[in-house]
């Protein structure tokens, strides 16, 4: 297994799909669900799962959640290694985690435990097929929450039956800038399928980054939910080349206006917040897409430079908690030196 993080990796520079996720939703038979799972109930689930987990693969890491700081879990959460639910979880918890970050397992999220593959660009089929050999090799340790007409059983109705959520993180600059809200959105929503913010349910999109996954799980086999996925998302693609083709030959001087100012401004702002830097970023990796930008591109990926931008990963750089102003002198200075290099 490759120690490079997904999102260090060429291809999440290289089309409008970033990452391909997947995970897999399940609960130990013989606890209630966390809703009404007692702290000490919480505490033996957490310590049973964490050992199936590490003794069903070498490559896990064990990580002491009341060690971590509050820096630390937000570095995880831009990661997308954690969900916000998971942060904010009042009981015993668990997470473990591989080398690269590519793998994961939160315990004692909205279910005992979410089992989560992630990719670099399109590449779901791979991260199904990881996340369910891990899942395989835990449940030979443990006995999951099974019915035979309902299939695995979740917290959430939504996720019962094959319990997969499976999600395509994706760059629509285009569709943003016309009528992503008014007419994709409703069209793909009749067909199962929900775009969200950066870091899911509840959450806003940020430089034009959303997440794409199916809704519902009952009655359909994990092949149908991947194959469903990947053709609404192909259709959104071609929506948003669509919609970049009409730019370019209609309004190219306004979108090489929009790709040069991004960089004029990210190359000499001396205080910029996360919303603009993230807005920004998106126009410029539009820019080197459709070669617009002929400017050098930096040493790391857009998206890594969009996830070391944030309030986590820039206090835990600095190695200490920022004012808001002070985050944003910190981030305008990392992107001068970035786009400098």
């Amino acid at each position: 297994m490759t120690k490079v993080p997904w999102y260090q990796e060429p291809v999440t520079d290289e089309n409008e799909i970033l990452s391909s996720r997947v995970r897999l939703a399940r609960n130990i038979k013989k606890y209630p669900f966390r809703r009404k799972l007692s702290a000490a109930s919480a505490t033996e689930m957490v310590s049973e799962a964490t050992q199936a987990v590490i003794s069903a693969s070498h490559f896990f890491i064990n990580l002491d959640m009341q060690s971590l700081g509050k820096t630390e879990q937000t570095v995880f959460l831009e990661k997308h290694i954690v969900s916000p639910e998971f942060i904010n979880g009042n009981l015993p918890k668990g997470l473990l985690i591989c080398d690269n970050q590519s793998i994961s397992v939160m315990l004692n999220e909205e279910d005992h435990v979410r089992i989560q593959a992630i990719k670099p660009g399109e590449d779901l089929t791979s991260a199904f097929e990881t996340a369910g050999q891990i899942d395989d090799l835990i449940e030979e340790r443990v006995e999951f929450a099974f019915h035979s007409d309902y299939g695995y059983l979740t917290a959430c109705p939504t996720n019962t039956g094959t319990g997969l959520r499976a999600s395509y993180m994706i760059h629509l600059p285009c569709l943003s800038k016309s009528d992503l809200p008014t007419t994709v959105l409703p069209q793909i929503t009749k067909f199962g399928v929900a775009i969200r913010g950066i870091y899911g349910e509840g959450t806003a999109p940020m430089g034009s980054i959303y997440q794409i996954s199916n809704q519902n799980t009952l009655g359909k086999s994990e092949q149908d939910i991947i194959l469903g996925l990947q053709n609404v998302t192909q259709s959104v693609i071609e929506k948003e080349r669509q919609a970049r083709q009409n730019l370019l030959t209609t309004r190219k001087s306004y979108i090489e206006d929009i790709v040069h100012r991004a960089y004029g401004i990210l190359t000499n702002a001396r205080l910029i917040s996360a919303k603009e830097a993230m807005d920004l970023l998106s126009d410029i990796r539009l820019g080197y897409i459709t070669g617009l930008l002929e400017k050098p591109k930096p040493t790391k990926r857009i998206y890594q430079i969009m996830m070391e931008i944030q309030p986590g990963h820039l206090q835990r750089n600095v190695g200490t908690e920022m004012t808001e102003q002070e985050r944003d002198i910190t981030r305008a200075r990392y992107l001068r030196e970035i786009f400098e290099k």
